[in-house]
């Protein structure tokens, strides 16, 4: 549904008018975002954090190669898929954070982060063409920024995106922790110590095997989390709504992937059964779950060096 946009000259100038299906609101007219992010706000005062600012920016990177294609392909205007890639590399950089107020924690899906980044995009793309924020004849939230998109493909997409990009440092990070632990291991290969069960001395040892043990459990932790890449990997943009690709066209749905895999430099692939990706968020559960795992063995670690 379009949202009208009002700049009377009788009107607050320190408001605009916007609309949606519940009726008119007034937004400050220096934001943004607009109507659907103001409702989001009053709906979930839930936790008082924002979403995490990798997920904003994997979003914007989505909206960046949907807004290409969709360019590409004349399903929106030229200057308005470039205005769009302009504000989503703005966003993706890191701009206007400030400006991405829903809570971490809200129903529907994603839809009212989801929104938030249509809003913003939409907004600041609408500057570049010379309009007013909320003249969204120019470049519309849903109309021109999300065209051939639901937030069932969108959000799942991005959150597999922002995962991979914290993973793969904490990995790094795993690889320099086993390294040292073996370093440690051979330093005290030949040093004698007491190992102890219940704290209390119990057999002999070298202390080098204690280190070695660490490094075996952090290696695992680091190879699981290296693994879980693989599935993560696997998107199902362009499956729209449902999984189903309606509302789509066919050349949408092939090249949109083929453009985030070169926007990203990730190995991303498109899914073969998309509505998997859309209904099923078991990945998501095993990353947290892995991330449990690895938690407890530093848990682990770092306590019995406290003890010792």
């Amino acid at each position: 549904m379009r949202q009208p946009f009002s700049n009377e000259p009788d009107s607050d100038p320190k408001y605009r008018m916007e609309t949606d299906a519940l009726g008119p609101k007034a937004i400050p007219a220096e934001v943004y975002y607009g109507i659907h992010t103001a409702r989001a706000i009053e709906n979930f005062p839930v936790s008082g954090r924002p979403v995490h600012p990798r997920l904003i920016e994997a979003i914007a990177v989505v909206k960046k190669a949907a807004a290409r294609v969709n360019g590409r392909l004349s399903l929106i205007p030229a200057d308005v898929a470039s205005a769009i890639e302009w504000a989503c590399d703005k966003i993706a950089g890191g701009a206007l954070a400030d400006q991405f107020v829903v809570d971490a924690l809200q129903g529907g899906a994603g839809t009212s982060t989801h929104m938030n980044v249509n809003e913003v995009v939409a907004n600041l793309a609408i500057e570049r063409l010379g309009g007013t924020k909320g003249d969204y004849h120019l470049v519309h939230p849903l109309d021109h920024v999300n065209r051939c998109q639901s937030t069932n493909d969108v959000y799942p997409t991005a959150l597999r995106i922002a995962a991979i990009r914290l993973l793969r440092p904490l990995s790094d990070a795993y690889a320099s922790l086993q390294e040292a632990l073996q370093e440690k291991e051979r330093e005290f290969a030949d040093v004698l110590k007491l190992g102890r069960t219940q704290l209390m001395d119990a057999l002999p040892m070298m202390a080098g095997q204690g280190f070695g043990a660490y490094a075996k459990a952090v290696a695992r932790d680091r190879w699981r989390l290296y693994k879980a890449e693989e599935r993560l990997r696997e998107i199902h943009l362009g499956g729209t709504a449902i999984g189903t690709g309606l509302d789509a066209p066919r050349a949408y749905i092939f090249q949109v992937t083929d453009t985030l895999q070169e926007l990203t430099g990730l190995g991303l692939a498109r899914s073969e059964f998309p509505m998997d990706g859309t209904q099923n968020m078991d990945v998501f559960v095993e990353v947290s779950g892995l991330l449990k795992a690895a938690a407890v063995t530093l848990f682990k670690i770092a306590g019995d060096l406290r003890l010792l």
